[in-house]
């Protein structure tokens, strides 16, 4: 997982194009110049594609016949995450649907008033989920996360759109992300974390994820064992042009280990990925 640099692709001319044919022409007008937006990346990303495609030959055995149009998609869908974020952002959403396996996880965690650690990962739309949870769940969202994004991606987003509908809780070397975790949580808040993505010189641990030795970050599981607080792992995927499907696992409601929550989560997304390969969004070497 070395590869992953910990911040996100994209540039402040892309976001301006999709939230400006959003605005002017509408969804459908701007899925259609996706597939060709998608395409282009497709064809000339090599690197990325490379490591998808490696991922679904080795973790997933596609056949060869279907890895091209498997990716394909994969690039499709992962376009469609960013255009259905910047919908959000500007007041679109009301166009999508969701359902929601489990919802009564969530509702009773909520009712519990201890807050609630929700523990994702690069697969499917993370981001929409916290929108579409906010709707009927909770009125705060917290989100865990490397404060590395584009400065110029964020100022030219806050500036049009107001920016993120979700609280950020950026991690700092000073370990101040964890009391604000607990105010969050002591406040009967949902925290959500990215628990798949390790950095190259933080700590992890290492996990057989689909037969084959794999690097998680330490730190997600880490925070989950230490608060007294509900934990459930939680994914968003989409299943057509304007529908997504939620689900969230049963609360973990004991004491476990770090290592112990770590196993039960790399379980859960290997479930999710098998049934939703084209939205697994890591385009780089996954493995140790």
């Amino acid at each position: 997982m070395s590869q992953w640099s910990g911040k996100s692709k994209g540039n402040v001319i892309g976001y301006r194009i999709f939230l400006n044919l959003i605005k002017t022409f509408g969804l459908p007008a701007t899925y259609f110049l996706l597939r060709i937006v998608t395409l282009f990346y497709y064809t000339f990303d090599k690197k990325s594609r490379k490591h998808i495609e490696k991922f679904y030959q080795k973790a997933l055995k596609i056949s060869a016949s279907k890895i091209k149009q498997t990716t394909r998609k994969n690039f499709f869908y992962f376009g469609q995450t960013l255009v259905d974020r910047a919908a959000f952002l500007i007041g679109k959403g009301s166009r999508f649907t969701y359902d929601f396996e489990n919802e009564k996880c969530l509702l009773d965690i909520r009712d519990a008033g201890k807050g609630g650690i929700l523990l994702s990962g690069h697969l499917g739309n993370w981001e929409t989920a916290g929108n579409l949870l906010k709707s009927r769940i909770t009125n705060t969202i917290n989100v865990l996360m490397l404060d590395e994004e584009s400065e110029k991606i964020k100022q030219y987003l806050t500036a049009t759109t107001g920016g993120a509908h979700f609280n950020i809780i950026p991690i700092k070397n000073d370990l101040s992300h964890v009391i604000k975790i607990h105010n969050a949580l002591s406040n009967n808040e949902f925290v959500a974390i990215h628990a798949d993505r390790y950095l190259e010189g933080s700590k992890y641990i290492e996990i057989d994820f689909f037969g084959e030795k794999a690097k998680f970050p330490l730190g997600p599981f880490v925070i989950a064992s230490k608060f007294n607080a509900p934990i459930t792992f939680v994914f968003c995927v989409k299943k057509n042009r304007y529908h997504y499907h939620l689900s969230a696992t049963e609360p973990i409601l004991n004491k476990l280990s770090p290592e112990q929550i770590a196993k039960k989560f790399v379980a859960e997304l290997e479930n999710k990925t098998i049934s939703n390969p084209e939205q697994w969004f890591n385009y780089f070497n996954f493995y140790s």
